[in-house]
């Protein structure tokens, strides 16, 4: 089975793939889709909507966890994360592939077992989890992969 895991962004969106054989881990990396080269809003979108389709036609994830939307003093930039989050479902859904969203605190407490870790917490426990050919730049990819992890953790303990 492979979980994606994503953290939506309409300017990086971080995605974490993990493989799994039962309650086994086999393989794990994330990487992250920037769309900044693109002017405006709309192509932005676009170029995220494309990349999300060809990240999942090409891993055939069966499970995805996606980071669910927090409160933010910027109103302009919820509502701009909440366009790219729309694409990203939209993507899934038209793929067939289920979805389940967890709270950043929810996210944080399964992988390092606090809810309130800083992103570098977050991004040792991804490192010391997973043996990463190519560490990314970016926190956004990190963030993926501690969402993947965290459905992976949620699955090990169901029946």
């Amino acid at each position: 089975m492979i979980i994606i895991g994503i953290d939506p962004g309409s300017r990086y969106c971080g995605y974490g793939l993990i493989e799994m054989e039962g309650r086994k881990v086999l393989a794990a990396g994330c990487d992250v889709i920037d769309v900044t080269k693109k002017k405006n809003l709309g192509d932005r979108l676009k170029a995220l909507y494309e990349n999300i389709c060809g990240i999942l036609e090409e891993y055939h994830p069966e499970m995805a966890a996606v980071e669910s939307m927090f409160f933010h003093r910027q109103i302009k930039s919820i509502f701009t994360l909440g366009h790219a989050r729309g694409v990203i479902l939209l993507a899934l859904a038209v793929k067939g592939v289920p979805i389940v969203e967890y709270s950043p605190r929810e996210i944080k407490k399964s992988v390092v077992g606090n809810g309130n870790a800083s992103k570098l917490q977050v991004r040792y426990m991804i490192n010391q989890l997973y043996p990463l050919k190519e560490k990314p730049r970016r926190d956004d990819a990190y963030d993926a992969l501690a969402i993947a992890t965290c459905h992976y953790n949620r699955m090990k303990w169901m029946p």
